[in-house]
């Protein structure tokens, strides 16, 4: 994939919930504080990191495990599945967190070979780093997104002025993307 799509596909991926929040703040919040224990969103999220999981494996070239690679698949497709069925508590966070790691690689390995054309690759870089620490974060304690969650809608007040900043950084994914990424 090329840089300049997946910086925008961020960028308008992180926009919508946002423009939504500005828009209608009070469903908004609603949405937001359900997030973290809806089971359907959460088998969803799993079931696409899941696969998302299985396919990374299947197309890395692991010398080392090619004889064992369609046994490791289908124990991580089982691991997976058995997630969504066992761990239901949280469940939305945990794929949520899964996706973000496999968002970041996919990050990573995008930006890595366009380091040093323009500085604003840093900061793509540094945003899937973010995404390695939260997905890290939110798999070791799933409850403190719905604690944050809590917090950051309070009040109206809250949801607009922080949603209208994430609108902007993710805006500024999709000018960079049209712009500075556009040959990458």
């Amino acid at each position: 994939m090329k840089l300049s799509l997946l910086s925008i596909l961020i960028g308008l991926g992180m926009a919508v919930p946002q423009a939504y929040g500005l828009a209608k703040p009070a469903a908004f919040v609603a949405a937001a504080r359900k997030f973290p224990r809806h089971i359907p969103t959460g088998v969803f999220l799993m079931l696409l990191g899941t696969a998302w999981f299985v396919w990374n494996v299947k197309i890395e070239p692991i010398a080392d495990f090619e004889a064992i690679k369609k046994y490791m698949m289908v124990a991580f497709a089982a691991i997976g599945v058995a997630a969504c069925v066992v761990v239901q508590d949280f469940l939305a966070v945990r794929g949520l967190a899964v996706l973000l790691l496999l968002l970041a690689k996919l990050m990573v390995d995008t930006g890595r070979p366009h380091l040093g054309e323009t500085p604003w690759i840093y900061l793509f870089q540094v945003l899937a780093y973010v995404f390695v620490v939260a997905g890290i974060w939110l798999t070791i304690a799933p409850w403190r997104l719905r604690d944050l969650l809590n917090w950051a809608t309070a009040n109206e007040k809250r949801v607009k002025t922080g949603s209208a900043i994430r609108l902007v950084f993710a805006l500024l994914l999709v000018v960079l993307g049209l712009t500075s990424f556009r040959a990458m």
